[in-house]
């Protein structure tokens, strides 16, 4: 609730603020500061035969810049004409619009070793982390699968292949530390249809519900050091990959531990509001 209220009041300031951005939208369900999406404009040389993010880059940034923004992880950025009726409210839809049409070889831009939320876990320290910014304009380059291919052979440690969303292959994977992640982006390879991978300890839950799958995904990671990619290279210091982006989503020994709810405590609350009690029809 009190997510949707700063959105309420600040939704109609973002594009005063920063020119050219129609909005952003800090996704609740990932905790709100991991993971924004945003759709700005690309009016950069028109006249290009292949429309590629350039304007879009400059509003990622000054989005990353802007107040209580700047503690953002993960900022997905897309184009207002070429997705025309695309809400962000839509995690899902959204995150799929971006995913169909974002090249990885040229389309995700990482900020290391710089500052996060001082309540993110994922980090290296207290407000150390780092940021990623994936880019989306023009055309879709892709159809995204919506069912897990029979052909799928994964390395020992991984299985119980799930799709979250058209799109998105979630894996249970072993714990932190061990399995082969190479050997998994190895039979990845050549895998149509799947441009972004997850590596979680229970896939069948990561991929029950978009705000499951956002939660995992995007609290549990730390961009510069939990994504790793098909074919992956380094280029004038830019990284980038030929296949699949594949996020590492699986508790980290520095994480801290589950918030698990006590039983006996939801008891005694319970309690409180029955009739009669003092939080009756409050609760």
């Amino acid at each position: 609730m009190f997510g949707e209220l700063i959105h309420e009041l600040t939704g109609p300031l973002v594009p005063t603020v920063l020119p050219g951005v129609h909005g952003v939208h800090a996704v609740d369900a990932a905790g709100v500061h991991p993971l924004l999406l945003a759709i700005g404009s690309e009016r950069y040389v028109p006249y290009a035969k292949e429309r590629r993010p350039m304007e879009l880059l400059t509003q990622a940034n000054a989005i990353l810049g802007q107040g209580q923004m700047s503690l953002a992880k993960y900022l997905f950025i897309t184009t207002k004409d070429d997705a025309p009726g695309l809400r962000m409210e839509d995690v899902g839809g959204f995150l799929g619009s971006v995913l169909s049409r974002f090249d990885p070889t040229r389309d995700v831009h990482f900020q290391t070793n710089t500052t996060i939320d001082t309540l993110d876990y994922s980090g290296s320290g207290l407000n150390q982390g780092s940021k990623v910014v994936v880019c989306a304009t023009g055309p879709s380059r892709r159809t995204l699968a919506r069912e897990v291919p029979s052909s799928l052979s994964l390395p020992s440690g991984f299985g119980d292949p799930h799709v979250g969303l058209p799109g998105v292959l979630v894996l249970r994977a072993p714990p932190h530390g061990e399995g082969n992640v190479d050997a998994l982006l190895e039979s990845l390879r050549g895998v149509d249809g799947f441009p972004l991978v997850v590596l979680t300890e229970d896939s069948a839950f990561a991929a029950r519900n978009v705000n499951n799958l956002v939660w995992v995904t995007f609290t549990r990671s730390n961009p510069a050091v939990d994504i790793r990619g098909v074919d992956e290279f380094v280029v004038n210091k830019g990284w980038g990959c030929r296949g699949a982006v594949v996020i590492d989503a699986r508790i980290k020994p520095h994480h801290a531990p589950p918030l698990v709810e006590d039983p006996e405590v939801t008891k005694r609350v319970d309690r409180l509001g029955v009739r009669g009690a003092s939080l009756h029809g409050i609760i």
